[in-house]
């Protein structure tokens, strides 16, 4: 019989009924369901759980397992391991990168437990390439190289940190363009230089050495962008430094905001002053995506003496040009420079528009619009040359332009010797418009000018040049061939439509001399590498012809030094003209000189011919003209009318030598017959007979004046 349940003390728990003791069962053990009495089994104990390191799965202890080993192996290879085991391979690599030797002296050491490791290498030197000889092209005691392992992760190259202490850069390029900065394939345009972004750029106490050969500059200066700098300015970039620039004094300012924590999302602001003999450069500006060189835009002013000086410090072929004070704004954008909203003064002239120099095959290409409100023609000259007319005058000029008009002027010649660098020209190609609204070409009346220039390959096309004139213009093109060794020039302009008393020097009154239309042409060619050289080779031909006009009649009288007439004329001030029937005057150049084929002035009173030559090799001419009157004349002197002396200063006089055959005949009759017989060799029936103009016309046509259809067929009639 069962032992009844014990009764529970007052106020103790109520046992349940039938309920096992789980102590008396022990730890585990299920109770006995089966019933009193009934036997214990094994099922009936539940098994204790499991905890610690058995109760984890058997996969994961063991790749728990190794993963310790791999931490253990790690802690051990890198208490074991050397930093300098690497300067090996990394010397290598960037050997090979930079195609040439770099070398870590010193100790590597580095810090690769963060999200920035970094790494320092101690006295690292880069070789100069073969070329540039023996030497070292940069000497870094310290250089330390971080990078920001999350940006990496997404994809973007950061650099946490450079710090360079004491870099020694010596750069070095020769007389044919090779560099040493540049680490592509030989004989290739080097890029810009695009620098990852930079959050932490320190460098301290740089020194920088140029040696160009192909620009003629030496250069040496400080470069440094320290933290450790107090006061203002502190941790700014900044490179100074001096040398020479083509044997000219150079100076180079540039400076930058600080390059600790660069955000590399914002602009990063620069200024530069660069001096270079009498170029002046100023700009301020940023570069939108530190540190690509290639991306930039500033604004900035340029003075000088002389556009062709840029040369040496852009590489880009310049015309020769006065003083010039030029501003506007450039933007970069790899091998594209933009320079928009030009403005400011060449010489006397204003100057305005938009150029753009695009690099391609280490070549530079350079398009673009120029204008001027008024130009003032003298400030061209030195586009061939020479000086402005004014230059010792108190002209604006430069130093060099007054030495040139000061020895133009000494020797009494016109033509300027200033020789073309046609190595410049072929380097350089140019697509380039030009304007000018309104002209100040002094005694001639020019109005405007246009003209379009392309130089291809040393190559140069000035078509079409035009000038227009108040009644008529001039117009034509202008060839350069510098691609052989000597190059060669040709000229083709013409005169049309013009009225010859608007070319004439204005009077102090009275009727102008000579009225009329003028037509003109130049062919010539020749071969030299300055206009004297050009000119004093020229072969081609030059025509001038006045189809129809009318002269004074006291200057008609001259041509026939009919000296009663002319006294006449000349004592009641008479202005009466007489009819220019035709005028034509035909040179033919053969090596410089300038022969007349025909030289025919025919008025209503005098017909007039001559000849003679214009040596442009010596510029010096040496032409005459006699005229026969058609009508009776009496005392009339049976000489030419000569015209001798230097282009510049041409003398006008009459040749004496050639009317000694009439006074001796006049002396003898004098002497022989009768003293009033003095006059008799003086006297002229007025034999003289009209030209044929419509055929003069028709054969100056012919040869290249640009005589129209309609003057021909008049003058015929």
């Amino acid at each position: 019989m069962a032992e009844p349940n014990p009764r529970p003390l007052p106020g103790g728990p109520r046992p349940r009924p039938n309920a096992p003791n789980r102590r008396l069962l022990g730890r585990g053990a299920r109770p006995n369901t089966r019933g009193p009495g009934a036997p214990a089994t094994n099922s009936d104990v539940e098994p204790a759980p499991r905890r610690g390191w058995k109760a984890i799965p058997a996969p994961i202890r063991w790749l728990g397992v190794i993963i310790l080993l791999l931490v253990a192996a790690a802690a051990i290879f890198l208490w074991l391991f050397q930093w300098n085991w690497l300067r090996g391979p990394i010397d290598n690599y960037a050997s090979r990168k930079l195609q040439r030797q770099v070398v870590i002296h010193g100790d590597l050491t580095a810090h690769i437990l963060t999200w920035t490791p970094n790494m320092t290498g101690r006295n690292v030197t880069v070789a100069q390439p073969a070329w540039a000889g023996a030497g070292q092209m940069a000497t870094l005691p310290s250089l330390t190289l971080g990078v920001d392992l999350k940006a990496l992760l997404g994809g973007k190259l950061v650099m946490s940190v450079i710090d360079a202490e004491r870099p020694v850069v010596d750069l070095r390029r020769d007389a044919s363009g090779r560099d040493n900065w540049s680490f592509g394939a030989p004989n290739t345009a080097s890029p810009p230089l695009k620098l990852p972004p930079i959050r932490h750029f320190t460098i301290a106490d740089g020194d920088v050495s140029v040696d160009d050969a192909e620009r003629h500059l030496h250069f040496t200066g400080q470069v440094s962008s320290n933290e450790q700098v107090t006061g203002y300015g502190r941790g700014n970039f900044s490179l100074n430094g001096q040398g020479t620039l083509n044997g000219n004094a150079f100076v180079a300012k540039i400076e930058g905001g600080p390059l600790i924590n660069v955000d590399p999302s914002k602009p990063y602001p620069f200024q530069s002053d660069i001096r270079a003999g009498a170029t002046h450069i100023a700009a301020q500006g940023s570069i939108p995506r530190p540190f690509d060189l290639g991306v930039f835009q500033a604004n900035g002013r340029i003075t000088g003496q002389d556009l062709a000086d840029l040369y040496d410090l852009t590489g880009v072929a310049t015309p020769n040009s006065p003083p010039y004070d030029l501003a506007g704004r450039m933007s970069r954008n790899g091998d594209r420079v933009d320079i928009t909203g030009i403005h400011g003064r060449l010489g006397s002239s204003d100057l305005a528009g938009h150029l753009t120099v695009l690099r391609k095959d280490n070549r530079r290409a350079v398009t673009g619009d120029l204008s001027s409100r008024n130009l003032k023609l003298a400030d061209l000259t030195p586009v061939i040359g020479g000086a402005p007319r004014g230059a010792l005058k108190g002209a604006i000029t430069s130093a060099k332009q007054q030495a040139i008009a000061a020895q133009l002027t000494a020797e009494h010649r016109i033509l300027p010797d200033g020789r073309l660098d046609v190595s410049r020209i072929r380097d350089t190609d140019a697509d380039i418009r030009y304007r000018a609204d309104s002209v100040d070409a002094g005694p001639l009346p020019i109005r405007s000018l246009s003209l379009h220039a392309k130089l291809d390959h040393g190559l140069l096309v000035v078509d079409p040049l035009a000038l227009s004139l108040p009644q008529g213009a001039i117009s034509g093109h202008i060839r350069l061939d510098a691609r052989g060794a000597t190059p060669a020039s040709a000229v083709d302009l013409a005169l049309t439509n013009a009225q010859i008393q608007e070319l004439l020097p204005k009077g102090k009154g009275g009727a102008p001399p000579i009225q009329g239309s003028l037509e003109a042409r130049a062919r010539l060619s020749g071969v030299g590498d300055s206009v004297r050289t050009v000119a004093g080779s020229a072969n081609g031909v030059v025509a001038v012809a006045i189809p129809q006009g009318q002269m004074r009649q006291l200057f008609a009288e001259l041509l026939g030094i009919d000296i009663g007439r002319s006294l006449f004329l000349y004592l009641s001030k008479d202005q009466s003209p007489t009819p220019v029937r035709c005028a034509v005057a035909e040179f033919q150049a053969r090596d410089g000189i300038l022969t007349a084929q025909r030289l025919l002035i025919d008025t209503g009173a005098v017909r007039a011919e001559g000849g003679g030559t214009v040596n442009l090799k010596d510029e010096t001419l040496n032409l005459e003209i006699s005229g026969k009157p058609k009508h009776f004349r009496l005392l009339r002197i049976a000489a030419p009318i000569t015209m001798k002396g230097r282009l510049d200063d041409p003398k006008v006089g009459v040749d004496v030598v050639k009317a000694l055959p009439q006074l001796g005949i006049s002396a003898a009759l004098g002497a022989f017959v009768s003293p009033l017989a003095v006059a008799l060799p003086f006297i002229t029936g007025g034999q003289a007979k009209d030209a044929d103009c419509g055929a003069l016309l028709a054969e100056a046509a012919t040869h290249g004046a640009p005589v129209g259809r309609t003057a021909v067929v008049a003058a015929k009639h």
